[in-house]
């Protein structure tokens, strides 16, 4: 599957490259409890996936100003660190094997999340795949979150590939509809059962034909 010309894959990481849901929960559930808020697992699903700056004022309510946002934000995301670190991770079936396969092949490869950056830092040491990415764009880079297609545009800047060379890997409908808003191709992997319209949809990355990235760019 070795690609011609420039190419690039960009990954969402949560849900896409890691399951980090349990570790977001915990943390968010006790960073918020030390802010007396007693937060439930339906109030944290409503948000995950959004950036914090849009999380924390629907739970802190009148205290929530930019201050109070930065300072929790700060508390929660060390604390979901720490578990990462401390109970380590794996990349969810499939990845590696994509992911290391795409770089031997000459594919360029970045990391397109609205997490912080020492998270995906993190996650990517605690995997060990970091060696296969080439760029990094996190939350620190842009301002407007999925599915605003800016993460994407971004990423495909850094790595010097035009968007329609690009393809986005993700796991959830504003990610897809980002892709679509770059003018890139998509995959969703729609775990448990949920529909994602992306160009191509899998429920996991190991059902990925091994000629599917390169019929998206019609080389296949």
């Amino acid at each position: 599957m070795i690609v011609l010309k420039p190419a690039a894959v960009l990954w969402d990481m949560d849900g896409t490259l890691i399951d980090s849901e349990e570790f977001h929960w915990l943390a968010w559930r006790d960073t918020m409890a030390g802010q007396g808020v007693q937060l439930t697992h339906d109030q944290f699903l409503a948000t995950f996936g959004l950036r914090n700056d849009s999380i924390i004022p629907q739970w802190l309510g009148d205290k929530a100003n930019a201050q109070a946002i930065v300072r929790v934000g700060d508390a929660k995301e060390l604390t979901y660190r720490g578990l990462v670190q401390t109970h380590g991770m794996s990349a969810l079936p499939g990845v590696e094997r994509w992911v290391r396969r795409l770089h031997a092949d000459g594919w360029l490869q970045a990391v397109a999340s609205s997490a912080p950056r020492a998270n995906v830092e993190t996650v990517l040491a605690v995997i060990h795949l970091g060696d296969c990415f080439e760029a990094i764009v996190s939350a620190e880079d842009v301002r407007h979150g999925k599915p605003d297609p800016e993460v994407f545009l971004t990423a495909a800047s850094r790595l010097g590939v035009p968007p329609d060379r690009c393809i986005v890997v993700e796991d959830a409908a504003a990610g897809v509809e980002a892709a679509r808003r770059a003018g890139m191709h998509s995959i969703g992997v729609a775990r448990g059962g949920k529909k994602l319209d992306g160009d191509v949809g899998v429920s996991s990355l190991e059902e990925l034909a091994a000629d599917s990235l390169l019929q998206l760019l019609g080389e296949g």
